[in-house]
């Protein structure tokens, strides 16, 4: 999904640190046509606005039963449309079957989404079910907020789900969740723009990355810039971070240790990595300065880094002119290398759930078994998937579910090709780290980074500094 919260305005000024999965995940329709009836055809109607909460009918029970059913709390970001709306059908539909069991939904921004978690958890008022940014996986599961899968749970999820998927959304070994939305990060270009510059099409190797950019970079005779040759976004943690972390993926590194202890980032392909977007900001290929989410779209950019989300919302911008996008793998050393990145979310249990066998049958409702829903790109053909595949399709996001993903968004009548690297690097593509402290690392990251991009410190200084406080915030105890 791009997920998430609806998406928040992308030039808006970055969050706190805490907000950014992704630009609160600025999430735009896939692109994937009649999504509005994945979900009705899943069996997950509009809401029931007569009802309070997740549905209504509290009360009741079928089959001539009487009492007081559990009710469940779900607490997510899911605040607004069609997010919103797309949670609340789903809780609709389980509430219509399920009189034991009852769910109501609540949620807040993504940016208080952290705050929330740990300050209700404390004053003992958490949800049963929550929606976490798997990147605060261990930061929750420290704190002991959620609860480990049950063994069923936890081998579906090995089973069913690709591996970046399973390991954002585990600690040490230990699943903690069903993975929700997933995003993988590939290169955009403008086809029209490389053209000009004589080239045909996207490059295949960070080398051809770089002279592709230097091509179709134009300036007007003042100096001042009309086309970038590649962009660089600081909108946020997860726009500055993540296209460098694609980036170095793709080149066989990583940002920390196996372990995830120390900072690995200081290795000599992080520093090829750090030294290529400061070239390209040195000799004017680039500019973070300006803002990415419009000039792309506008034509003034050529070559970006970003999460498959960003399809839906180009097409939908861009209109006749969405025709001059394309997509393909994050470039590595080789053209045969593949490599990028992955983010998403996960739904798990609060430890302090009274009912945790209720939420824990909740979440494989989502998750197991099959729901009918049309394909994408206009065509009435029928498949069948999870009942949360045809949520997150609906809303313009990936499950980290392979199949399920290729079923509804791969190749077919009126698909939208540029999702093709996108569903391929689910099978490759790793996973932000999630330790305990991971969200402050990512923050410490993202402002060296951008001390280099500013050229306030040099590639060898902020690759120094950025081992030095990673390790060091890695290192605190508790």
């Amino acid at each position: 999904m791009r997920p998430h919260e609806a998406a928040r305005d992308e030039d808006e000024a970055p969050g706190d640190g805490q907000g950014v999965a992704g630009g609160a995940m600025r999430r735009r329709a896939f692109a994937v046509g009649a999504a509005g009836g994945l979900l009705a055809a899943a069996g997950c109607g509009a809401p029931d606005e007569s009802a309070s909460g997740a549905g209504g009918g509290f009360g009741r029970a079928a089959h001539g039963r009487t009492g007081k059913p559990v009710v469940l709390t779900v607490l997510s970001h899911y605040a607004s449309d069609p997010l919103k709306s797309a949670l609340q059908g789903a809780v609709d539909a389980w509430n219509a079957t399920h009189d034991r069991v009852k769910v109501r939904t609540t949620a807040v921004k993504f940016t208080d989404l952290l705050t929330t978690y740990m300050v209700r958890q404390a004053a003992g008022q958490g949800a049963d079910i929550l929606h976490p940014y798997c990147l605060w996986t261990g930061q929750l599961a420290q704190a002991r907020v959620l609860r480990p899968a049950p063994p069923d749970a936890a081998r579906q999820i090995r089973r069913e789900f690709s591996p970046a998927a399973v390991t954002a959304s585990s600690v040490n070994g230990t699943v903690y969740g069903y993975p929700t939305e997933v995003q993988t990060y590939a290169l955009y270009y403008n086809k029209r723009l490389l053209r000009k510059a004589g080239l045909h099409g996207p490059p295949r190797t960070l080398r051809e990355l770089e002279e592709t950019a230097y091509r179709t970079a134009r300036r007007d005779r003042h100096g001042n810039t009309l086309v970038q040759g590649f962009g660089l976004s600081r909108a946020d943690d997860s726009t500055v971070v993540g296209q460098t972390l694609a980036m170095l993926a793709a080149r066989g590194g990583t940002f920390l240790t196996p372990d995830g202890r120390r900072a690995a980032i200081g290795s000599p392909v992080g520093r090829e990595v750090l030294d290529l977007e400061r070239r390209l900001i040195a000799r004017r290929a680039s500019d973070s300065a300006i803002a990415l989410f419009k000039a792309f779209p506008s034509g003034q950019v050529a070559m970006a880094i970003n999460g498959g989300w960003w399809t839906g919302s180009l097409r939908s911008v861009m209109g006749k002119g969405y025709r001059d996008v394309g997509t393909a793998p994050v470039p590595g050393l080789t053209p045969a290398d593949r490599g990028t990145l992955a983010t998403g979310f996960l739904l798990g249990v609060n430890t302090r759930s009274r009912h945790p066998d209720e939420a824990w049958e909740f979440l494989r409702w989502l998750n197991t078994g099959t729901a009918p829903a049309r394909a994408g790109g206009g065509t009435s053909r029928q498949v069948a998937v999870t009942r949360m595949s045809a949520l997150q399709v609906s809303v313009g996001s990936m499950t980290g579910r392979a199949d399920d993903m290729q079923a509804l968004l791969g190749k077919g009548s009126g698909s939208d090709p540029n999702l093709g690297p996108f569903l391929d690097a689910l099978h490759y593509a790793v996973p932000e780290p999630n330790g305990p402290r991971a969200q402050k690392a990512k923050s410490l990251l993202r402002k060296n980074i951008e001390a280099v991009w500013t050229g306030h410190r040099s590639v060898d200084e902020a690759l120094r500094i950025t081992s030095r406080q990673v390790d060091q915030e890695l290192s605190r105890p508790g």
